[in-house]
């Protein structure tokens, strides 16, 4: 098994989207890349913690790989915008890759290179591609959160959007 640490916008929009592929063991809502020990969603919601709101995967590479994960990843969330992904904006909410390997942080580039020659977006990719540090899990009441409330208000306009892409777009992945 391996790791991958993700922060694209709000981690329950990754979470949910993450946990439909096959290979991916756990999915965990939480923070990387602040100053403060053991940081709460309240203290990270201020921005002043430096940390980002991400996601930590667990994967088989046999099963799925790391550049499949970050083809996912750059599928559902903005990589142009700076600190900010729609109405959420703060560093907590950054694009950012927190690599585990020298071979995760060569393949993260190389995957930004060719979307950049490819002109996916308009504007310039932003994404942080840095070492990974330390993880701290979110909150319980984080974890899983869109299959615990599908129906509540941004789970519906923010979240679903983004699981229903990863379906349409990457069904060859998903769990049968």
């Amino acid at each position: 098994m391996e790791q991958a640490t993700l922060g694209g916008g709000c981690f329950w929009c990754l979470e949910a989207a993450f946990e439909q592929l096959r290979g991916v063991e756990k999915v965990e809502s939480g923070y990387c890349g602040g100053s403060v020990e053991q940081p709460t969603y309240k203290a990270v919601c201020t921005g002043k913690t430096g940390h980002a709101e991400v996601v930590q995967i667990t994967f088989d590479p046999n099963v799925i790989s790391y550049r499949q994960l970050l083809e996912v990843f750059f599928s559902i969330h903005d990589p142009t915008t700076l600190n900010r992904q729609g109405a959420d904006i703060g560093t907590q909410y950054r694009s950012v890759i927190f690599f585990h390997s020298p071979q995760q942080e060569q393949l993260a580039r190389e995957l930004i290179a060719e979307l950049t020659r490819a002109a996916v977006w308009p504007s310039p990719i932003v994404t942080e591609v840095v070492p990974f540090d330390r993880f701290w899990k979110a909150e319980e009441y984080h974890q899983g959160y869109f299959r615990n409330n599908p129906y509540q208000g941004y789970c519906q306009a923010v979240v679903a959007p983004k699981v229903l892409k990863t379906q349409q777009k990457f069904a060859h992945l998903l769990r049968s």
